[in-house]
C-alpha cells in the first residue's frame, strides 16, 4: 500500500506458477477446497502465501501478469492456473478506491470518487449513512475489477498528532468500532472484500516499522482492540491487515496470541490476515530482516508483498522441520476460502465504468452529516447574502483528503469558489486574482525543494492580504469566509507546531473579522483539516466556525450547500479538542517534535540502527496514560477543554425526554425521545454514557456505550431512539483475573448531546457479569 521502492519483490513466482508442468484433474470451487489443498505441491503452497506488489516497485521485481490486472492496485495473491486458482486484486484505500487514473495507449480514464475522510464519516455518528457511503465505494471496487479494498483504518486516535488520524475514526472504541462495521457492511454488500487495519497499536507513523508500543493488557483490551472486536463481530471483514509495529516486544505479524488467540479463538474471525506492505521488517532491531516462519505460525496468512526469498524460506522451513506444514496448510486454506468469494474467481465482467456522477452526489450530501458546527453567533445559515469575500489559501485550493495510501486519484476537487458560485453567490474577483497568483508562485517555489519520497510537500503558507485589500473587501461584500487548512498523511506525524495556528493565520482571522465587524458584517471560519488543532485562543473572534474536515472531492459544493442552509450540519466531534496540545495525556509519550525517522526504509535511519532501540517514541513508546485517553481522561479529571467529545451545534434546537432504562436479561435498553424545538429541519445524535459503580479497578467517570441519530426532524417533530447495550459491555478488564468484569451495583445511564452536555439520566441495578479470556499480550 505504500509508495516506495523495495528490493527483489515477488515475483518470478507468477511465472513459476503459470509454467508448472504438473497437471491436475481438480479445479478450485467453493466446495472442494480441502481437495485442492491436497493436490497442491509444497512450492505452490509457499507461492500462495507470498503475495505480489504494486506496479513500479523496482529492484529485481518480476510482476508477471500482475500489472495487466488493475494498474495502480496495491498487489495481488498469486494465481495457480492448473488448479483453477485465480488472483485476488488488493487495492487501497479508505476514502475511495486508489488505482491509476490513466493507462498507456488508452484514452479512457479510470478516476475514482474521493469520499469524505474517516474522521468526517465518524463525525456523522450515522451508521446507516456510512453503510451507504461504503456501498458506493464497494461498487467502484467491483466495477474497476478489484476484489479487496484495503480499508477501513480503525486505529484509535490516541494522540491528536498522529499523521493518519484523518483515516481513523475516533478516540473512542465504541464509536470507532460501530462506524467501521457500518463501512465494512456497506463495501461488502457489493460482493467485494475489505481489510480492516492496522491490527494493532499503529498509533503513530514515526518509526512505524520498528516502534514498540508498550501497552498494558487492560488498555489493549478496553481501547486499542475493542474497536476491532466490535467491527469484526458485527461485520466479518474478509481480511485483517496486521500492523508494522511491535507490541510489548514482538512484531504484531509474529504474535500468535494476537492473530489467532484473540482474533480467531475469542472473536470468531473467519477471514485471512495479511501483512501491511513490507510488514514484518524491523529496521531498528534486526536491520530490516524478517521472520516469515514466525508470520506463518502466528496466523499471518498472506505476506504482502513478498520476495522470492520468502517462498524459499518457507519451503526450506517445512522440509527441515522448523515449520510444521499444518500451519502452512491452515494459511493456504484460508486464502483459498477468500479466493472463491471474489468477483474475479466468479468471472464477474466488470465494466470499468461505475456511476461517478451518482457517487459525487453521495459524497456531497454525506459531508453535511459529518460537518461539525463549532460556533454560530446567528450568522449561519447565510441570510440576505449575495457577495462573498473568500480568504485563505484553502478557499481556492482545498484539500479533499490526506496523503499516502489514503489518497484517491480523482478527476477533480471542487473549490469553495466554484461551490459558492454554484449556489448563486458572487465571489470577490480582486481577492480571487490575488490568491490565485500567490498560490501559483508559492507552489512553483515549493516544487523546487528536494525532498525524500516520504516527505509531504508543504502547503503554501497562509498570508493575509494587505490592510487596504481587506478594507475594500469588507466594503464590497456581505460576508467574509476564511478557510484554514492542514495536511497530514502516511509516513510522518504532525508536530506540536502544526497543532497551533501560525501568526499569519491568527492575523488573517483577526484582521478580516475586525474589518467586517467595523462595517456591520460577519466573518465565518471554515476548517479544512484532517485532525485536531488549537482553537481556544481564537474561537470567539469570528462569528461562526464550520468544520467540514476534508470531506472529499465535492468539498466546495458541500460547504456552500451548508453555508447557504440547503444542507444542515449535524456532525458531532469524535474526539476531544484540548486547549493546549500538552493537555493530552499521551503528549508526554508521542513524537511531537517532528523527528524525521519514518521507518519505512532502513536507509532513513541515519547511522547505527541499534541506537534507536533506546530512543523514546522512536524505538519504543510507553502508553503510560493507560485507559485515560481522550474524554476518559479529561472528564474523569475535570480538565477544561476547548470542545468536548461528542460536541456539535445545529441550525435548529432539540429537546430530550427523560430517558428510560429497561433490564432485558443479557442486555439493557435505553430509550429517549428527541423533539425538534427549533424553526428548521435537522438531525440530532443521542449519546449514551455510563458511569459504573466502584469495583476492583479504577474506572473512568463515564464511557460511551451506545449512540443513535434521528432522521431529519421537521420543527415540532419527535422521534424515539432505542439503543441496546449488552451487560458484559459494561465491564472493565481485570488483568489479575484475565477477565471482563462488570461489578454488581448501580449503573447510571446518561443521555447527552456531548460528554459534557447531559440531558437526562436513569439508573439500573445490575448483577455481576464476568467473561474470562486468555491471559495474553503481557
Amino acid at each position: 500500500m505504500k509508495q516506495y521502492l523495495i528490493k527483489s519483490v515477488v515475483c518470478t513466482m507468477l511465472a513459476a506458477a503459470v509454467s508448472s508442468t504438473a497437471t491436475a484433474q481438480v479445479k478450485l470451487n467453493a466446495n472442494n477446497i480441502d481437495q485442492v489443498l491436497k493436490e497442491m505441491t509444497l512450492h505452490e503452497k509457499a507461492l500462495l502465501v507470498v503475495g505480489t506488489g504494486m506496479q513500479g516497485l523496482g529492484g529485481n521485481a518480476n510482476l508477471g501478469t500482475f500489472a495487466k490486472l488493475v494498474p495502480g492496485a496495491a498487489g495481488t495473491t498469486v494465481a495457480i492456473p492448473r488448479l483453477g486458482i485465480t488472483s485476488a486484486v488488493l487495492s487501497d484505500g479508505p476514502a475511495g478506491l486508489r488505482i491509476n487514473p490513466t493507462r498507456p495507449y488508452d484514452s479512457h480514464t479510470y478516476y475514482c470518487t474521493h469520499f469524505p475522510i474517516g474522521t468526517c464519516l465518524s463525525s456523522s455518528w450515522n451508521t446507516e449513512l456510512v453503510t451507504e457511503v461504503g456501498a458506493a465505494i464497494g461498487n467502484e471496487v467491483r466495477e474497476y475489477g478489484a476484489d479487496v479494498l484495503l480499508a477501513p483504518g480503525v486505529c484509535l486516535q490516541r494522540n491528536p498528532l498522529c499523521g493518519r488520524n484523518f483515516e481513523y475514526y475516533s478516540e473512542d472504541p465504541v464509536l470507532s468500532g460501530n462506524i467501521a462495521a457500518a463501512y465494512i457492511n456497506g463495501v461488502q454488500s457489493q460482493g467485494v472484500g475489505t481489510s480492516i487495519k492496522h491490527f494493532a497499536f499503529n498509533n503513530q507513523e514515526t518509526a512505524r516499522l520498528g516502534n514498540d508500543a508498550r501497552v498494558s493488557q487492560r488498555a489493549a483490551r478496553e481501547l486499542y482492540l475493542k474497536n476491532f472486536e466490535i467491527a469484526i463481530k458485527k461485520a466479518q471483514p474478509w481480511t485483517v491487515m496486521s500492523s508494522y509495529n511491535l507490541v510489548n516486544g514482538t512484531m504484531t505479524s509474529e504474535r500468535r496470541d494476537l492473530l489467532t488467540t484473540i482474533l480467531r479463538d475469542e472473536w470468531g474471525f473467519k477471514g485471512i490476515v495479511m501483512t501491511d506492505w513490507m510488514g514484518g521488517t524491523d529496521p531498528i532491531r534486526r536491520n530490516g530482516k524478517t521472520d516469515r516462519v514466525a508470520n506463518v505460525i502466528a496466523g499471518n496468512d498472506l505476506i504482502e508483498p513478498g520476495e522470492d526469498a520468502d517462498v524459499t524460506t518457507i519451503e526450506n522451513a517445512v522440509k527441515s522441520g522448523k515449520l510444521n506444514v499444518k500451519y502452512l496448510d491452515t494459511n493456504v486454506r484460508r486464502i483459498l476460502e477468500l479466493i472463491v468469494k471474489t468477483p474475479r474467481f466468479k468471472g464477474y465482467q466488470y465494466s470499468n465504468n461505475p456511476d461517478l456522477k451518482a457517487h459525487a452526489v453521495v459524497t456531497r450530501n454525506s459531508a453535511a452529516e459529518g460537518t461539525v458546527l463549532l460556533e454560530n453567533k446567528g450568522v449561519l445559515p447565510l441570510q440576505n447574502v449575495k457577495n462573498v469575500a473568500l480568504f485563505g489559501v484553502a478557499s481556492y485550493d482545498p484539500i479533499a483528503g490526506g496523503t499516502g495510501s489514503g489518497n484517491v486519484n480523482r478527476a477533480y476537487t471542487v473549490s469553495l469558489v466554484e461551490g459558492m458560485r454554484n449556489q448563486g453567490y458572487t465571489v470577490d474577483n480582486d481577492l480571487l486574482n490575488s490568491y490565485t497568483d500567490y498560490i501559483k508562485t508559492a507552489k512553483e517555489e515549493l516544487s523546487k525543494v528536494k525532498r525524500e519520497w516520504w516527505q509531504t510537500v508543504p502547503l503554501p503558507e497562509e498570508k493575509a492580504p494587505s490592510d487596504d485589500a481587506i478594507t475594500k473587501a469588507a466594503e464590497n461584500n456581505d460576508v467574509a469566509i476564511i478557510t484554514l487548512e492542514r495536511l497530514s498523511g502516511e509516513g510522518s506525524d504532525r508536530t506540536a507546531k502544526d497543532f497551533n495556528l501560525s501568526s499569519e493565520e491568527k492575523e488573517l482571522i483577526t484582521k478580516v473579522t475586525d474589518a467586517f465587524h467595523k462595517v456591520g458584517k460577519k466573518a465565518v471560519v471554515v476548517l479544512n483539516i484532517g485532525g485536531v488543532i488549537e482553537s481556544a485562543s481564537w474561537k470567539n473572534i469570528p462569528d461562526a466556525i464550520l468544520l467540514p474536515w476534508q470531506c472529499g472531492q465535492e468539498i466546495g459544493n458541500s460547504v456552500a450547500l451548508i453555508l447557504s442552509g440547503k444542507l444542515s450540519p449535524s456532525g458531532k466531534l469524535p474526539m476531544t479538542w484540548p486547549i493546549n496540545y500538552t493537555d493530552a495525556p499521551s503528549s508526554q509519550n508521542f513524537p511531537s517534535d517532528g523527528l524525521e525517522v519514518n521507518g519505512i526504509d532502513a536507509s532513513i535511519y541515519k547511522g547505527s540502527q541499534a541506537k534507536y532501540k533506546t530512543v523514546k517514541n522512536v524505538g519504543y513508546t510507553n502508553y503510560d496514560e493507560g485507559i485515560y485517553v481522550g474524554y476518559r481522561y479529561f472528564d474523569t479529571y475535570n480538565k477544561n477543554v476547548s470542545y468536548p467529545f461528542g460536541y456539535g451545534l445545529s441550525y435548529t434546537s432539540f429537546g430530550y425526554s427523560q430517558p428510560t432504562v429497561t433490564d432485558k436479561g443479557d442486555h439493557v435498553n435505553v430509550a429517549v425521545t428527541i423533539t425538534n424545538t427549533g424553526k428548521t429541519a435537522g438531525k440530532e445524535v443521542a449519546e449514551v454514557y455510563v458511569t459504573a459503580p466502584k469495583g476492583a479497578v479504577d474506572k473512568p467517570a463515564e464511557e460511551l456505550k451506545a449512540f443513535a441519530k434521528t432522521r431529519a426532524l421537521q420543527p415540532g417533530e419527535s422521534e424515539t431512539l432505542s439503543m441496546d447495550i449488552n451487560k458484559i459491555d459494561l465491564a472493565s478488564f481485570n488483568e489479575k483475573a484475565s477477565a471482563w468484569i462488570a461489578d454488581a451495583g448501580t449503573y447510571t445511564f446518561k443521555v447527552g448531546a456531548s460528554s459534557r452536555d447531559i440531558k437526562g439520566s436513569a439508573t439500573l441495578n445490575i448483577q455481576k457479569q464476568t467473561e474470562k479470556v486468555h491471559n495474553v499480550l503481557k
